[in-house]
């Protein structure tokens, strides 16, 4: 019998979603990835110790994050990849799919329209507004750029369920609040200042600078020392050794001969700067 999360009789993916913490919706966009490149490769069970390796996570993790899910079956060959699928994207609240309008037509704002992973997803974008008189009215991937000043008026007709703000640092704030103004309770922001909005109202912010700084500090961690530096280290912990220490120490003694630590040998010894 396969390992499947079926909700408890009658209880939908938004009664679940309360209980369900941040770091684990986070994780379970992970495995909704994981799974839909399993169905697409015609893979139609996957056990948790494969799915959590795809994921980057370890088994116990897993499971426990898809226990959020509903009550799990018996144990056995693995999980229905199309029956967790469906209900992760459930719970995440990608059933019905999403409405996106994005605001700003720069070089970031066309390649997010462009891209066509995100209406595979579940997200369609419907509306796509800018400011500048040169780009008004051009088409990026199907869409005419609209004037923003008929932002309003457009979100009521497009009825979008999520917003996306590319535009520059100075004009984002402006851009947020025509957004909640019309509406949208949803926005996520490509600008690297932080935006004001009532509480009802979720935003999420993505800084790329932030990310890469990341990254970099990463690098800086695991990166081995430079050459030089490793000789200057290895060169002072060595003078600070005890003669006697360095005789006495298996880790440092390489010669069992009469040979001092200071006395350089044919089998290797010790040596002090």
């Amino acid at each position: 019998m396969t390992e499947q999360h079926e909700a408890p009789s009658g209880v939908s993916g938004r009664a679940l979603q309360k209980d369900i913490p941040q770091a684990t919706v986070a994780r379970l966009a992970t495995y909704l990835r994981v799974l839909a490149m399993l169905a697409d490769d015609g893979v139609a069970i996957v056990s948790s110790e494969e799915l959590a390796v795809a994921a980057g996570v370890n088994s116990a993790k897993l499971r426990k994050d898809l226990s959020f899910l509903g009550p799990n079956g018996v144990r056995g060959v693995g999980y229905d990849v199309a029956k967790l699928r469906t209900r992760i994207e459930d719970v995440l609240g990608l059933s019905q799919g999403h409405r996106v309008v994005l605001v700003g037509a720069g070089n970031l704002g066309r390649a997010l329209v462009g891209y066509g992973g995100f209406r595979r997803r579940g997200f369609t974008v419907v509306g796509m507004f800018d400011s500048h008189p040169e780009v008004i009215g051009r088409s990026v991937a199907g869409l005419v750029v609209r004037d923003v000043a008929d932002l309003a008026p457009a979100i009521e007709a497009l009825k979008p369920t999520i917003a996306v703000i590319t535009v520059p640092d100075d004009a984002a704030q402006d851009v947020c609040d025509l957004l909640v103004v019309s509406g949208l309770q949803s926005i996520l922001s490509f600008a690297p200042c932080e935006l004001t909005a009532p509480e009802t109202v979720e935003v999420r912010r993505v800084d790329l600078a932030v990310e890469l700084q990341m990254l970099s500090f990463e690098t800086a961690r695991n990166a081995p020392p430079l050459p030089e530096v490793a000789h200057a280290v290895s060169g002072r912990i060595a003078h600070r050794v005890p003669a006697h220490t360095a005789a006495g120490h298996p880790a440092l003694k390489h010669s069992t001969s009469s040979h001092s630590a200071t006395e350089p040998s044919s089998k290797g010894s010790v040596v002090t700067p």
